[in-house]
């Protein structure tokens, strides 16, 4: 963070000091709300969970070198209280955001913010110094603390936002104002909270509300072949710029293939010129995401050859999303286990196809959680996708929803064992591993609730066998 003296925090956020000797004293550390993070200079902002109070941890935090914590309530040691933690680190968010001359890059969408996210931060900081969102902590306390990471030598900020509801990122947006503003796409992510796409379309649409207007530099990234999508250039001042496979796109891919190991190629176009790339990660859904970070990218000074260097060289920088990991034996296994919507799933499962022709496929699937009422039909279609795309073997893993995705296959056409349903990640574990052979590609997907990287943890280890080669 930006060095700011305890004093200046404490207006900031409209608190109090307690027990601080010298308020001129300076944070020059990170902010951060996990004590074992804590480092000279910090600030420990002190959150009450629901097994776990921070406060407990006050002496802790300044014995391994925080200069103070913020806090609800006194606590023995140098501290900032505040009403509401949270609100107070929104306040010093956007009060820092402020002091910083970097620019501002929001991004939202029901499917593929991490991986853009993750592609883009590493496109751009190849021009400049860039901070953006660790992992998918993307909600009213990750995004803060992400905007707080930055320093007065961060040119870019990259700041993956997500909603549960109407205002969410309204909200996000008052703590981190940006400048420029991308938004995926619109699916069936959260739709059981939300109450359908229309709605998360009102939702995901706050973004471009919230951008400046041309005149000020504000510019609106959207996706040229979701019409939800598109439909929000209506909502914003701010210059909108097209990408997709559409032809109106303003940046656009064309010549689009597979390699024989299921990674995209094709020809980018920007309005400054075009460039070849061929993508180290897998499946063709990335595709849109690279060309979603190159509009953003092209709009913030970089040629399209600096940037199909950049999409060509990126790798997965957040874990369990399409790592791809082989055996000493040949057996791959594609862990994708963060989470699953029905966006994903069937990105993943067509990733899966292309990645195994010639071998035998395996998916290991479990619920995609908040789908309300759409979660039988979802679940469903998922099952019998995974026989359209020829799939060896769909293991479906835990309870109702997996017996779901067991049936639709089953409706599909898949009899025998080419479809079974197991009752949790262990009995998966034991399945595969007795029938695995060498060179088959092993898929692991579903929401974050259901755990399913235990089995390609378990199905990674190779005991005196070797070492696991990781691509």
């Amino acid at each position: 963070m930006i060095a700011l003296s305890l004093a200046e925090i404490a207006a900031v956020v409209g608190g109090q000091t307690h027990d601080i000797p010298d308020p001129s004293v300076q944070v020059t550390g990170p902010v951060v709300r996990d004590s074992r993070e804590v480092g000279p200079g910090s600030l420990f902002a002190a959150f009450v969970g629901e097994h776990v109070d921070g406060h407990d941890f006050a002496a802790a935090v300044v014995e391994a070198g925080a200069v103070a914590v913020l806090a609800s309530r006194p606590v023995g040691v140098p501290a900032i209280v505040v009403a509401d933690v949270q609100t107070a680190l929104g306040a010093l968010a956007r009060h820092v955001v402020a002091r910083l001359g970097a620019t501002l890059v929001a991004l939202t969408g029901s499917a593929g913010k991490t991986s853009t996210k993750d592609l883009l931060a590493q496109v751009l900081r190849n021009k400049a110094p860039t901070v953006f969102t660790p992992g998918s902590l993307n909600n009213e306390i990750g995004l803060p603390l992400t905007a707080l990471s930055a320093t007065e030598e961060t040119k870019f900020l990259v700041l993956e936002m997500g909603a549960r509801g109407i205002g969410h990122i309204r909200y996000l947006t008052g703590l981190t104002p940006p400048k420029v503003g991308l938004v995926l796409n619109v699916g069936t992510a959260h739709i059981g909270e939300f109450g359908g796409r229309e709605q998360i379309a009102q939702a995901k649409g706050e973004l471009v509300e919230a951008l400046p207007a041309a005149a000020d530099g504000g510019t609106a990234v959207l996706n040229a072949d979701d019409p939800l999508v598109r439909a929000m250039a209506s909502r914003t001042k701010a210059k909108v710029i097209l990408f997709g496979e559409s032809g109106e796109a303003d940046v656009r891919a064309e010549n689009v293939r597979l390699t024989d190991s299921g990674q995209p190629s094709f020809r980018l176009h920007t309005p400054s010129g075009a460039s070849d790339v061929t993508m180290r990660l897998y499946g063709e859904h990335h595709v849109s995401n690279a060309l979603a970070a190159a509009a953003v990218a092209h709009e913030l000074g970089m040629s399209a050859e600096e940037i199909a260097t950049a999409l060509s060289e990126a790798g997965t920088l957040s874990r369990w999303r399409m790592e791809v990991t082989e055996r000493p034996d040949g057996v791959t296994i594609v862990n994708d286990a963060y989470n699953a919507n029905p966006e994903s799933m069937r990105a993943a499962l067509r990733a899966l196809a292309a990645m195994g022709k010639g071998r035998r496929t395996w998916a290991v699937l479990g619920k995609m959680a908040e789908l309300g009422d759409e979660a039988l039909a979802e679940h469903d279609a998922v099952g019998r996708l995974a026989v359209r795309l020829n799939v060896s073997k769909l293991v479906a893993v835990g309870g109702r929803e997996a017996s779901w995705l067991q049936l639709g296959a089953y409706n599909e056409g898949s009899w025998g064992e080419e479809s079974v349903h197991v009752s949790d990640a262990q009995a998966a574990v034991d399945l595969v591993r007795s029938e695995l052979r060498p060179g088959d590609v092993v898929l692991v997907k579903a929401s974050r609730s259901v755990g399913l990287e235990s089995v390609a943890t378990a199905l990674l280890e190779t005991g005196a066998e070797g070492e696991v080669a990781a691509r």
